[in-house]
């Protein structure tokens, strides 16, 4: 690796962290994609659908510049198109369950030291760690 592959993450991290603290400063809100997507989706009680749409925008277009400018990925897909499905809709469920994602929780807040987002981050990484375990070792997929 070069140090050129060491620059993307830290600049990536940045960005998140600058967009999520501008955020929270000029809109007194959590950057949390779960809740922007919901805001977007007319899932809330906010009326604040123009603001999601154009945050998730945002991220879309960022990652398409950055995919046509910085790098041509190489995507392969190693699962089947029903089970990325069902895995998308757990998660979707589970950060409605959890009032958050990792996004809202772990970035923005144990950045603000909430005790609340603390056990949902320690939950998450648990349970992926868990899922990982079990289905590379109990269940013998590998990627």
């Amino acid at each position: 690796m070069t140090e050129i592959d060491y620059l993307w993450p830290l600049a990536g991290g940045l960005l998140i962290g600058l967009s999520a603290g501008l955020y929270l400063l000029l809109n007194g809100r959590i950057a949390g994609i779960s809740g922007l997507a919901a805001a977007a989706a007319g899932l809330t009680h906010d009326g604040d659908s123009k603001l999601g749409l154009g945050f998730l925008a945002g991220i879309i277009a960022g990652a398409w510049l950055a995919a046509a400018l910085v790098r041509h990925p190489d995507i392969t897909l190693t699962s089947s198109p029903a089970l990325l499905i069902a895995a998308g809709l757990i998660v979707g469920y589970g950060t409605r369950l959890g009032s958050g994602c990792t996004s809202g929780h772990g970035v923005c807040g144990l950045a603000r030291l909430s005790p609340r987002s603390l056990a949902a981050t320690a939950i998450f990484m648990a349970v992926a760690g868990a899922t990982v375990f079990v289905t590379r070792h109990l269940l013998g997929f590998q990627p």
